[in-house]
């Protein structure tokens, strides 16, 4: 019987998309059916939730769709999966497309309004000057944060149903959303209760745009130009000790000079002091291994903190604390106690109120007049740290923060942490090299506070002394019963409102924290724990993380310690990693560079088939190159999709059974090289290498339509028999096959043509497995590669003699190996018959190849 009712006249890809995403969602083909799964049959994604501020790009479908194919692969093979989506929406990203969209700024110290109208709704997105911004309270803005990061991620989600993702909508959830904040603040609770959170004043990275403090790792290096200035330092014996600065204005700041205690040139002098140039502070030369006897002068001037080695010379030296970097990024107006002289302070009054590069050129004229600069100041080009999202340099500033303990200064926890790393299996494997370095390279806690607006409010509150004073050594951590929480507008525990700012009263922690420390609990927010135990019992440790490379040392590794701290294992047992997409030029494609691709009209363009087999065309952690304006990849993609439902089509019209005997040797020859695809491609799946499975099923496919269906078709086409019953059957098998080894990467060309001769989806179809093609393939692949070269010598020999590939041909002669010929011959009927030859000789030969071809009518 053939399928052809259902067919349509004339297959297209256009608007699969909106027909079969509908019928998904109407069908529930992606549920998580928790109530029938074992924790054994489960296989559990812990999905990266976008950040929803602004637009996805090409680069989210890329990684997406890596991971999609993997749900959708493990859902054929029988598991019950759990693939939830998140959004992250807190953060300093939704800050600022707020600020920019509606043209608006947090100021908490304004009241809030009730109906507040924003200026303008719309925003480009671009960076708009705070001057122009209307301040409104932190509750308004809050508001407008909710506001716009609900409309993101309906946007978000409709582009992901466009792009076919399998992920069970009913499991979805928002790292600002209540249940979220509830999660989050009772792991910091807990993380308190176990020493495991601390607070702390200690010198602190500082982004001064965003008036925040910046953890180590959303660290960045951008090169950036500067001067080295030679300076000298004097000493009582009259003679100098000259260093090289690219920071002079910080010199007020210096509390010593330090060299490397093998440094000969410098051993006498430990212990001995110096006079700062300019400020006249005494300050002492020390040792320290850090410092480099090939850099500059090989002493180095320690400022209260210039850098991150600064902190650390502070800190292992016991040295003083004289920071005159304000929040703002200027000096401060209060003179180091530090400087006594009437000069040193008359200099000092003169840098108050500067930017630091106003205070340097100031700095540098006063050296310059005074003697102390040697020379004139040396160009250079040098590393200098920014926060990932900043424009400005950090500062590093004293500040309370809170901390989470990560293995930095606990050698034991470090040791868990890489033991989990090597627990995990990681794809590609190399990869796991960038998580030991990050752990290995650790140089203090995780700082988790925030100096933000929109975010998960840190639960505690600190009692006022009887002068108003906050006692920061005895905070007030928020119960269970109270969470979720917001410590600036809810009163402490024991305490009531009107207590709040008063003396002998209580005030709210202020600071929110880290985006990361929600994201960093993904696999406990999707998984409802605490909140509902039964599934997190189902998905937790969870089968995979997806992500990107980049992340590895903030998402990846913060999650691994939260899973570690929390409930002392892996949160996956597998970690597959995505690479980047570069532009033509070989260049990460990012929104600062500007060379981003939105994906919303590609997707419409070619069609999302196409878009997802450009994506699983590479494996993870390699890059891939798009070019916009000359997709090749995604039109590959495309021509796949489009021949997928013309060959259905083709193969479904044809009369007969897919249950019918499989008797001829090419027909059987055929299936056992499919069964060997089938092998090779869950193999690649198996080990999350999309790539290989999907080279290995397209190249079989093109050879199958190219070779295999031209050879037999006229078969398939004749009057009832075992022959034409073998060759439908083995037709409709090969299609079932390849519909469900396609269907990952293109499922909706795959959909469409499966629906035409089933009644289910094929994508909750079992995965094609060995023993379902081997009794009906035990030929051997060989034959249909033979009968294949034979069909390509005869339209080869049709070619250049200038005649169609219909003529009629009297005779040809096919020279191969006697082994050759003996398989040939069953071959025989189909090539004369697709062939148009009356009559073919086997000519035993060393080498395969097609002569004496003797035509009945040749072209003109």
């Amino acid at each position: 019987m053939t399928d052809t009712p259902r067919i349509p006249d004339k297959p297209a890809l256009e608007g699969l998309e909106s027909v079969w995403g509908d019928a998904w969602e109407r069908e529930g083909i992606y549920r998580f059916d928790r109530e029938s799964a074992t924790r054994e049959q489960i296989y559990s994604i812990d999905t990266p939730p976008p950040t929803a501020s602004g637009s996805l790009h090409i680069g989210h479908v890329f990684s997406y769709t890596h991971t999609d194919v993997i749900a959708r692969f493990q859902r054929m093979r029988g598991r019950s999966v759990f693939y939830p989506m998140g959004w992250d929406d807190n953060g300093l990203p939704t800050e600022r497309r707020v600020q920019n969209y509606y043209g608006v700024r947090c100021d908490p110290t304004l009241p809030y309004v009730a109906g507040f109208v924003p200026p303008f709704e719309g925003g480009d997105g671009k960076s708009s000057k705070a001057a122009d911004q209307v301040p409104i309270s932190r509750r308004n803005f809050i508001e407008l944060c909710e506001r716009l990061t609900v409309e993101d991620e309906q946007q978000f989600e409709a582009l992901w149903r466009m792009l076919g993702l399998s992920v069970d909508w009913t499991q979805t959830y928002r790292t600002i959303g209540d249940e979220s904040i509830f999660a989050s603040q009772l792991a910091f609770v807990r993380n308190v209760e176990r020493g495991e959170a601390y607070q702390a004043l200690a010198p602190t990275l500082w982004d001064v745009t965003f008036r925040t403090a910046v953890a180590q790792a959303e660290l960045e290096d951008r090169e950036q130009p500067g001067h080295y200035h030679r300076v000298t330092f004097g000493r009582a014996d009259g003679d100098g000790i000259e260093i090289e600065t690219s920071r002079p204005e910080l010199i007020p700041a210096c509390v010593a000079l330090v060299a490397h205690p093998d440094d000969e040139r410098y051993q006498p002098l430990f212990g001995t002091t110096v006079t700062t140039p300019v400020f006249g502070v005494e300050v002492p030369i020390v040792a320290h291994h850090l410092a480099q006897k090939d850099k500059g002068t090989g002493i180095a001037m320690i400022c209260t903190f210039g850098d991150i080695t600064d902190v650390v010379w502070w800190r292992e030296l016991d040295l003083p604390n004289r920071a005159i970097v304000g929040f703002d990024g200027r000096i401060i107006a209060d003179t180091p106690d530090a400087i006594t002289s009437e000069a040193g302070r008359a200099a000092f009054a003169e840098l108050a109120g500067k930017t630091a590069f106003s205070a340097r050129q100031a700095v540098v004229e006063r050296l310059r007049a005074s003697g102390d600069l040697i020379g004139e100041p040396k160009a250079i080009t040098h590393p200098v740290k920014f926060y990932e999202k900043g424009d400005r340099p950090l500062e590093i500033v004293s500040t309370r923060q809170w901390y989470l303990r990560n293995g930095a200064r606990d050698e034991e926890l470090r040791t868990r942490l890489l033991t989990h790393g090597r627990e995990i299996d990681w794809r590609p494997d190399f990869m796991r090299v960038r998580y030991e370095n990050w752990v290995g390279g650790l140089s203090g806690d995780w700082l988790v506070s925030r100096q933000r607006f929109f975010g998960v409010p840190i639960p505690v509150w600190y009692p006022l002394d009887d002068a108003g004073e906050p006692r920061f050594d005895e905070p007030i951590v928020a119960t269970r019963e109270m969470l979720p929480v917001d410590p600036s507008s809810a009163a402490a525990p024991g305490f009531d409102e009107t207590q709040r700012g008063v003396p002998g009263g209580f005030v709210g922690e202020h600071d929110v924290m880290d985006t990361w420390a929600t994201s960093s609990l993904t696999p406990q927010l999707a998984g409802g724990w605490e909140r509902d135990p039964e599934l997190f019992e189902l998905v937790f440790p969870y089968s995979l993380r997806p992500q990107g490379q980049d992340i590895i040392r903030t998402w990846l590794f913060t999650t691994t310690l939260r899973a570690e701290l929390e409930h002392g294992v892996a949160p996956w047992s597998s970690a597959a990693i995505s690479g980047f997409i570069v532009d033509p030029d070989r260049k990460k494609m990012s929104k600062s560079k500007g060379n981003v691709v939105t994906p919303a009209g590609l997707l419409e363009q070619h069609g999302s088939d196409a878009v997802r087999y450009w994506a699983a065309s590479s494996r993870l952690g390699t890059d891939a190159a798009f070019d916009l304006q000359n997709p090749t990849q995604v039109k590959i993609g495309r021509r796949l999709s489009i021949k997928v439902l013309n060959a259905a089509k083709f193969i479904l019209g044809f009369e007969g059974s897919a249950d019918a005997p499989v008797t001829v040797p090419v027909d059987r020859s055929m299936l056992a090289e499919l069964s060997d695809v089938v092998d090779r491609a869950t193999r690649a799946l198996d080990t999350y290498d999309h790539a290989r499975a999907l080279e290995s099923a397209e190249t079989f496919f093109w050879t199958f339509c190219d070779d295999y269906l031209e050879l037999v078709k006229e078969r398939a086409y004749g009057a009832p028999s075992p022959e034409q019953a073998s060759a439908v059957a083995a037709l409709k098998t090969a299609l079932s096959v390849l519909l469900r080894l396609f269907a990952p990467v293109i499922p909706f060309a795959t959909e469409e043509a499966w629906r035409w001769s089933n009644t289910t989806s094929v994508h909750t179809a079992p995965w094609p497995t060995d023993d379902e093609l081997a009794a009906r393939g035990e030929a051997g692949v060989e034959l249909l590669e033979l009968a294949s070269l034979a069909l390509t010598g005869i339209r080869r020999a049709k070619t250049d003699a200038k005649a169609s590939q219909k003529t009629p041909v009297v005779s040809a002669a096919i020279a191969a190996p006697a082994a050759a010929i003996t398989l040939l011959e069953a071959a025989a009927p189909d090539l004369r018959a697709v062939g148009r030859i009356a009559e073919i000789d086997f000519v035993e030969a060393d080498e395969f190849h097609v002569r004496d071809v003797v035509f009945e009518i040749t072209s003109e």
